[in-house]
């Protein structure tokens, strides 16, 4: 059995793994916006970026093998289109996110220089790194998470004693619905799913002799203290930014909103601190999502070298591509994506965690099929194209909050248990 340390040491990690730049300026803005109500919101986006991520752990604990075995009850081809579908979007949007970050916390306040300039040295120190695997990486991440922590929680202690707790008006139609819509955008559920895999690994070389049982007790327990850290700091943030609702115009963009509170809480010199901690813990996330992409790919042909180095190539093309843009255009484009990939992400979650008798095989495949059948009007609406399909969605529950796939998939999961028990 480990001890309390090695459960600490792994609640540390997945905290580490999961916490990155998009983490960070994500929640600010949905307390800026929701203003009083601002636990709404924070209740929506621990739903989605922190209970279903760390169930997605859950999963891991359970089956204690990689990301294409959370889809392999449907069949082994949908496991190998959607693991390429995920690391496709990874190396697509988060990736080049954290160049984005990078530019526009870290280097464009010192520098001054374009962001086209900064996406290409950044993706070229990137592909480097994931060509040449490095300790310093290891050295980074186990001091820059704290790095990172310490700095938030001063400026969340700042804000709660130094500030008044006057909040303005909230302007959001439905605001738990836009905590969960703005939680898929951490993409913390797939990441849970891509590091599981990571962590089960890391987990057998400590002790390659530890019990099924005891490394599902391990990554459970820390599971969910990675989880209780995660709320805390996401509810800190959200807080934070609805007690500074006055302090900035209405039309401040997330980036600028945090290195704002940051300095307004901080100082200016603090705040190019936050701003390199942040750049770093965008490379390292880079780094590990272009590696990861590389090793699934190498690992589909005979591990093959050359396929480890095109993938690399590509995936740190794609990242000069779309990293030159700024943070809300790639959220933006990245959400008509998430309309789909993130409902599936979540079902498949969920059948994993749930006892194997209500999982079998049939059932993933039609709650899947389900699920991706009403995700189809959620991406429509998110294209534009609402009005056109307004004869379809106003039968479908509820589909005006973008989460018309859920109740069909829950209806459909206990009729076929129901069907199959009787």
């Amino acid at each position: 059995m480990f001890r309390t340390k090695e459960t600490l040491v792994t609640a540390f990690a997945l905290f580490s793994l999961f916490f990155g730049a998009g983490n960070l300026i994500l929640p600010p803005q949905l307390g800026f916006k929701s203003g009083e109500l601002w636990w709404l919101v924070s209740l929506g986006f621990a739903l989605s970026a922190v209970l279903i991520p760390i169930l997605g752990i859950l999963g891991h604990a359970k089956l204690q093998g990689t990301m294409y075995d959370f889809a392999s009850k449907i069949s082994p081809t949908f496991s190998l289109v959607y693991c390429f579908t995920i690391y496709g979007v990874s190396i697509s949007l988060p990736s080049p996110r954290t160049a984005s970050v990078t530019h526009e916390m870290g280097i464009a306040p010192l520098l001054h220089n374009s962001s086209l300039s900064t996406s290409i040295v950044y993706f070229v120190l990137v592909f480097i790194f994931v060509m040449n695997r490095s300790k310093i990486l290891d050295i980074i991440g186990k001091y820059l998470t704290p790095a990172i922590i310490l700095i938030l929680l001063l400026i969340l202690g700042i804000t709660l004693f130094s500030f008044p707790l006057e909040f303005g008006a909230n302007t959001f139609e439905h605001p738990v619905t836009r905590g969960i819509l703005e939680g898929y955008q951490t993409f913390d559920a797939i990441g849970a799913i891509v590091v599981g895999g990571v962590i089960i690994t890391s987990i057998n070389l400590f002790d390659s002799e530890a019990t099924y049982e005891s490394k599902k007790v391990l990554i459970t327990r820390a599971g969910w203290l990675a989880g209780l850290g995660l709320i805390m700091i996401y509810a800190g943030l959200i807080f934070t930014g609805a007690v500074m609702q006055e302090q900035f115009d209405p039309s401040i963009s997330r980036t600028s909103l945090i290195t704002g509170i940051s300095k307004i809480t901080l100082g200016s010199n603090a705040n190019i601190l936050l701003g390199v901690l942040v750049s770093l813990a965008c490379f390292t996330t880079a780094v590990g999502i272009v590696a990861g992409t590389a090793d699934f790919v190498k690992s589909r042909l005979p591990n093959s070298n050359k396929a480890y180095l095109i993938t690399a190539l590509i995936s740190s093309f794609m990242g000069v591509l779309m990293g030159q843009f700024n943070v809300d255009y790639i959220i933006a484009i990245a959400l008509p994506v998430l309309m789909f990939i993130y409902p599936i992400t979540i079902v498949l979650i969920l059948l994993n965690v749930v006892p194997q008798k209500y999982s079998s095989p049939k059932i993933f495949r039609i709650v899947v099929f389900t699920t991706f059948l009403f995700s189809i009007p959620d991406f429509l609406g998110s294209v534009g194209l609402s009005n056109r399909i307004e004869s379809i969605t106003e039968y479908i529950p509820l589909s005006n909050l973008s989460m018309g796939w859920v109740l069909p998939a829950l209806i459909v999961f206990i009729v076929a248990n129901f069907e199959k028990n009787t």
